[in-house]
């Protein structure tokens, strides 16, 4: 092995298994090997400088402060209702609530933390009040939340377009190959829940006085407005992602303070300083990982995995399984982000070689990794709902096997089917 490849490699083990944070890991890493290899250290500063320099990263602030604000000013609660009009008269129809909703909100979140928070807040203690067992309504918010990542705003679909970097992959299509595999997820886990509900015996819910339904539209219709905005602004070239975001934040401040009035004002600064902690630490993972990545490129990591790849098979299904299988285990260990900066560069060139489309390998990558946000060591989606019902994690983790079941098979699904992913960035290219 090429001595600076080694420098390379342990460095960065090493530091991860510190406990060092993985953006400052990758970061240092990328200073160590340049200065081992005499790089440029210049020419790595410019590349850290630079690769915030991009104005399709202003869409990750605008979209974290629409889907906080709109989370904390009552939009959550609205949505569950709403979603309650069409599903919950059926047998476990606040389950099929809790992952309705989940689509919803995640429309407008775009994050399955924030997705798991609000909605769990809302519905795990309302499933249990009704009879649901707590843990199922905890496994059930976090496996719908999965869809926040795939649905349009999803941060993480931005990551991958701008990393990527290819004309292929952009913002737009990575929404729009987006919506048919969430739907498919939705799907998926509403037969989970109906055959759950059936062998139970879990209520229905009774319908409600059509004067109270309207009341429950109209409150509604403010945070769907809010949908049509971020995703069809972007979806019909109305908008740029950019200034979605934007219209977006202000739609959800004049909803929040003027429509919903249920968020006070001076809890307004404590959530902009949580937002810009949030950007904050993306952007810094945004930069070093930069760094990381043009180091990774001088070492020539891509082009030996590559070849090592490819020295298995020149199946591209085969190729696919192999990288599933290190997605998943890898999404053990590290958080979605980071994971999305470090392996597109190395994998994109890999999937691309066998005849792979690389918006449908970002959708492969965005399940995949999904997955890992709920499954234990690290799955931070996992811990907020084990945070929000009051469980142990062990006690979540024990009832999420049917739905790891039922997200394993989405993710074959859209992984050797690309039409799912394909066909409406084809279709409206």
């Amino acid at each position: 092995m090429d001595m600076t490849l080694l420098v390379f490699l342990v460095t960065f083990v090493v530091l991860m298994a510190l406990g060092m944070p993985v953006a400052y890991a990758v970061g240092l890493t990328a200073v160590v090997v340049t200065a081992f290899a005499d790089f440029s250290l210049d020419g790595l500063i410019i590349t850290i400088f630079h690769s915030t320099d991009n104005v399709n990263l202003l869409t990750i602030p605008f979209f974290v402060f629409a889907g906080a604000i709109m989370a904390e000013g009552g939009m959550a609660r609205r949505l569950v209702d709403f979603a309650g009009l069409f599903v919950g008269w059926i047998r476990g129809g606040l389950a099929l609530v809790n992952i309705l909703a989940s689509t919803l909100f995640g429309a407008i979140s775009g994050s399955s933390v924030a997705d798991t928070a609000s909605i769990g807040s809302v519905l795990i203690p309302e499933m249990e009040r009704k009879g649901y067992p707590r843990s199922f309504g905890a496994v059930l918010t976090a496996s719908a939340s999965v869809q926040a990542i795939l649905v349009p705003p999803s941060h993480n679909s931005v990551l991958f377009a701008i990393v990527a970097n290819t004309a292929a992959v952009t913002i737009p299509a990575m929404f729009l190959a987006g919506i048919i595999p969430t739907l498919v997820l939705c799907g998926t886990l509403v037969v989970l829940c109906l055959l759950s509900a059936r062998k139970n015996n879990y209520p229905k819910e009774q319908r409600l006085e059509l004067r109270r339904q309207i009341k429950i539209a109209t409150d509604a219709i403010w945070g769907l407005i809010t949908i049509v905005i971020i995703s069809g602004g972007i979806l019909s070239g109305f908008f740029t992602p950019t200034e979605s975001g934007a219209i977006a934040c202000v739609w959800a401040m004049f909803v929040t303070f003027f429509v919903y009035r249920e968020y006070k004002l001076k809890d307004f600064p404590k959530l902009i300083h949580r937002t810009i902690k949030t950007v904050t630490m993306v952007m810094v993972l945004i930069a070093f990982a930069a760094a990381f990545g043009s180091v990774m490129m001088l070492v020539g990591i891509p082009q030996q995995i590559t070849s090592a790849l490819l020295s298995l098979s020149d199946n591209k299904y085969i190729i696919l399984m192999i990288i599933n299988i290190m997605l998943l285990l890898l999404g053990l260990l590290m958080d979605m982000a980071p994971l999305i900066l470090i392996l597109t560069p190395i994998l994109l060139p890999v999937v691309t070689k066998v005849g792979i489309d690389p918006v449908h390998f970002g959708i492969i990558m965005m399940t995949n990794l999904g997955i890992g946000l709920i499954t234990p060591p690290v799955g931070s989606v996992l811990f907020v709902a084990s945070a929000v019902s009051g469980l142990k994690v062990e006690q979540v983790v024990k009832s999420m096997m049917p739905f790891y079941l039922a997200l394993f098979l989405v993710l074959m699904a859209v992984t050797y089917m690309p039409v799912l992913s394909l066909w409406l960035p084809t279709t409206f290219r």
